[in-house]
């Protein structure tokens, strides 16, 4: 796929999405350049707000694939962050518009952190608004990709906010989150980790080596999806874990639905979930680099093989016999999320194809868009 030429991609309907799934490893690079140089200025407000609160919740929210931003980053977090300073939570923002009561702490101070591509889908200023008015010490960041978007110009106008501005290139313009998803993840993770600047730069390279090792094999990654297959499930454990819903959403996307996907833990998938499975199936389990967590992810996937039930169980990791991606040194969890979610850009594009879709547009009816429209945001009062 990636060896067509820019014609014959934009024949396929795939050039923008193609071209911006290869281009994360270069992104990844350039975001962490620019968090170098930005990073005094986001501990000068960080400080700012521990000077007040010693204790501070700190809320990811955003919509769709920006909330699994947060799924996936707080479990890496509670690990590499700073826990007797920082409570890390995932919370949609989609949740706390709707239900305010159900996920807000009125006299807990709180940092909601807003991950938005555009920052103009009306949950994203909406979530803002909410925990400003619900919430008495409440504080802002947010991680966009649009310096010109509706939330970038929201907390630029705010004296308890701080913008964050990723690249350009960070701003997709396919339908699905490819390289504006893995760098606010990454942004996310370089933010609030306690990890040296050296041992941060060692761990974005590794992994940026690695996705450039998975890419260049995606004809073979192909293979693992061939066109009878009808359905996919994603596993993985810690981190893994959290990219788990990302990488099945990229299919449920770029097909329209006409695949099925199933997301869940590795140990999880044996309660329930495993009945999904049948000979039409795919099952890609994401193999961690903590050697205790990884027992678990090698059972589950020898316990599918061993069943005979899946059309294809593949095991995706650093150093496992399978697909293994190539890197000059042991990545961390936390980063192994980034080689991984591109392994799910791939397939994912593989599956659009399988299905006689376009990438780039994926939804021929238009009921499903790039930013979501006809949310009607209804006034809180508390």
């Amino acid at each position: 796929m990636f060896q067509l030429t820019n014609d014959e991609l934009k024949e396929k309907g795939a050039d923008i999405t193609v071209r911006e799934t290869q281009g994360q490893p270069a992104l990844w690079r350039k975001a962490f350049g620019e968090y170098l140089t930005k990073k005094t200025e986001l501990a000068e407000f960080l400080d700012g707000i521990s000077a007040k609160h010693p204790y501070l919740r700190v809320i990811f929210t955003g919509a769709g694939s920006s909330q699994y931003v947060g799924d996936t980053v707080i479990r890496s977090l509670t690990e590499l962050g700073d826990t007797k300073r920082y409570r890390f939570e995932s919370i949609g923002s989609t949740d706390i518009v709707s239900a305010p009561q159900s996920v807000l702490e009125k006299d807990t101070p709180t940092l909601l952190v807003s991950f938005g591509r555009s920052g103009n889908s009306p949950e994203s200023v909406a979530a803002v608004d909410v925990v400003e008015q619900y919430v008495t010490s409440s504080y802002q960041l947010s991680i966009t990709c649009a310096m010109n978007g509706a939330l970038s110009q929201k907390l630029d106008a705010m004296s308890n906010a701080l913008n964050y501005v990723l690249p350009p290139e960070s701003l997709d313009l396919g339908f699905a989150m490819t390289g504006s998803f893995s760098t606010m993840t990454l942004l996310a993770t370089l933010i609030f980790s306690q990890q040296s600047d050296a041992e941060k730069a060692e761990q974005v390279e590794w992994a940026a080596l690695a996705a450039e090792s998975v890419l260049s094999r995606d004809a073979e990654i192909s293979t693992f999806l061939p066109e009878y297959v009808n359905r996919v499930v994603y596993v993985g454990s810690g981190p893994l874990a959290g990219l788990t819903r990302e990488a099945q959403l990229k299919i449920l996307e770029l097909t329209a639905g006409k695949v099925a996907t199933v997301f869940d833990s590795s140990m999880g998938l044996r309660h329930g979930p495993k009945s999904f499975i049948n000979d039409k199936t795919a099952l890609f389990v994401f193999a961690s680099n903590d050697d205790y967590t990884r027992q678990y992810d090698l059972d589950l996937y020898n316990e599918v093989k061993d069943d005979g039930i899946a059309a294809q169980v593949v095991l995706i990791g650093q150093d496992v016999e399978e697909f293994s991606y190539q890197t000059n040194g042991k990545l961390h969890p936390a980063y192994q999320v980034f080689p991984s979610v591109v392994f799910a850009h791939v397939i994912a594009l593989r599956a659009s194809l399988n299905v006689g879709n376009t990438p780039d547009t994926p939804s021929a009816t238009g009921t499903v868009n790039r930013v979501v429209k006809g949310v009607t945001i209804h006034p809180l009062n508390n």
